[in-house]
């Protein structure tokens, strides 16, 4: 992300710079890049691998093209490059069960892999094409704070609740300082029923940052403490295990907006909003397009917001001034009773009653916090 310049000067445009919204509902193309480290001597079963790997990629709606590369200095580094339509369908399929079963063949020939998203902002040549409706660019680019916002979740067996927040809560801080360019900044962590969302906070390289952490021999400890009681089996000895595990935790940011204004007198929330199935995505549209209609109201009391979602998981982690209940339609992220109609529709039968009762949807939505760590600043 782009840091904000000093050099800017007059107050309107601080406070323009201030803003951040950053999200992956702006309908431009996307760009994938992913990094892979083939194993030495496994160059071909990669190539075999992708192969057959490629044949189901192209059939996935919103898929546009992929390259598979090799390095002309290095045979086991590689470089696939994918262009789809847009970002939702993109992670639709790459946060999905297929992806999982899809990508598990690659899992024996490789060492490492590392992937980077992009929308697409301009290119040359094939002047012809940029025109067309289904080769749309990113109109502006966009302002960001250096921050790299991403979350896990997972769920642990019903009636484990109390003794899983317990461990949660009682950790040891990893150190914040991951290398030269890398600080881990806040840490927090949620629960609803038996589901607990970590969301975390990274200047610099975020794969680097969970990398570190979970070197920790006190994360660790707690990691394996847990494992008892997961709903999801895994041994963090199996790297195998452990990726797969990791991998169904991911819980993507898709949307973030911060207003700008400056206020120590917000406190941290989380509301968690189970989806219809396959409403996911729509569900977390929906809640990124209020929340930056609310950035631009001044008397709205939520200063950031950002919205993460995978399938039918979606949380939205507020800072908001005041008491939730003060304003609960502003906490659930809707602003009238047409938007409370439209959320229901998306919401699981659970959860979906007619009734457009904000203070019941916001009561259900809420998550039990389990501890909020922010890093102490550099010295």
């Amino acid at each position: 992300m782009t840091a904000i310049s000093e050099r800017v000067s007059d107050p309107a445009e601080q406070q323009a710079a201030k803003r951040v919204s950053q999200s992956v509902f702006d309908g431009s193309r996307l760009r994938v890049i992913l990094l892979v480290d083939v194993c030495d001597g496994a160059q071909q079963q990669f190539l075999e691998a992708y192969e057959q790997m490629g044949k189901q990629v192209s059939a996935v709606p919103g898929h546009v093209s992929d390259q598979l590369c090799q390095s002309i200095e290095n045979p086991s580094q590689w470089l696939i490059t994918s262009e789809w339509e847009s970002a939702p369908p993109f992670l639709a399929w790459v946060n999905s069960e297929e992806h999982v079963r899809m990508v598990q063949p690659m899992h024996s020939c490789i060492r490492d892999t590392r992937s980077l998203r992009f929308h697409i902002v301009r290119e040359t040549g094939g002047g012809h094409r940029q025109e067309s409706a289904d080769r749309r660019l990113q109109t502006s680019p966009r302002i960001g704070d250096g921050v790299i916002r991403h979350a896990l979740t997972f769920t642990v067996k019903p009636g484990s609740e109390a003794k899983v927040a317990a461990l949660l809560a009682n950790y040891e801080a990893p150190d914040a300082r991951v290398d030269d360019t890398t600080r881990l900044l806040r840490t927090s962590l949620f629960m609803h029923g038996n589901r607990v969302v970590r969301a975390i906070e990274v200047r610099g390289d975020l794969l680097a940052a969970l990398r570190h952490v979970a070197r920790q021999p006190g994360i660790r400890a707690v990691e394996e403490a847990i494992n008892p009681y997961l709903e999801q089996d895994r041994d963090l000895n199996d790297q195998e295990s452990a990726r797969v595990f990791f991998t169904r935790a991911a819980l993507p940011a898709v949307h973030h907006v911060t207003t700008g204004q400056e206020d120590e007198r917000v406190e941290r929330h989380a509301l968690f909003y189970p989806a219809r199935p396959g409403q996911g995505m729509k569900l977390a549209e929906l809640l990124a397009r209020e929340d930056e209609r609310a950035a631009d109201d001044p008397a709205s009391p939520v200063r950031r917001s950002t919205v993460f979602e995978r399938d039918d998981v979606v949380v939205r982690l507020i800072d908001v001034r005041g008491a939730l209940e003060d304003d609960p339609a502003a906490a659930l992220g809707v602003r009238d009773s047409a938007r409370v109609a439209e959320l229901t529709t998306l919401l699981d039968e659970g959860a979906a009653k007619k009734d457009g009762d904000v203070s019941r949807l916001l009561t259900l939505a809420r998550m039990d916090l389990v501890t909020d760590r922010r890093s102490a600043p550099d010295a």
